[in-house]
């Protein structure tokens, strides 16, 4: 008889704004993202809640960067709601939900970049400081 199945293990997301490692619920983290009606597998529109121009300006700018991607813009509906919306286009029936994924973790990527090279930045400059 073939070995179980391994159950999927839920990763656990820490919050990076808790200051006692607080985890985030993941499942009210997934409801945070909509697909707006009118939706295609080419042309999506997509409403973050609780975000603004910080994450649709980022998103957009790396998103663009993807050669599969024909459009790609974002809106704030109205200045007193906190919901963003990113519309994404793509060429030749590239799933815009794959797009979608990779401009998120091309983001996460490029954000820990930058966090190790400040972390490193800011561990020289203490160290010159201390001579």
């Amino acid at each position: 008889m073939p070995a179980a199945a391994a159950e999927k293990v839920t990763p656990k997301i820490i919050d990076p704004a808790s200051e006692h490692g607080d985890e985030i619920d993941a499942s009210v983290d997934r409801d945070r993202i909509r697909v707006l009606a009118g939706a295609t597998e080419s042309a999506a529109s997509f409403q973050f809640d609780g975000e603004d121009h910080t994450l649709g300006n980022a998103l957009r700018y790396i998103i663009m960067k993807n050669p599969d991607v024909e459009f790609c813009g974002y809106s704030i509906p109205h200045p007193s709601e906190t919901k963003m919306n990113l519309r994404i286009q793509t060429y030749d029936n590239v799933s815009v939900y794959q797009v979608l994924d990779k401009g998120l973790e091309d983001l996460m990527n490029m954000c820990d970049v930058v966090t190790d090279k400040f972390t490193a930045s800011r561990e020289e400059f203490v160290n010159q400081m201390e001579q």
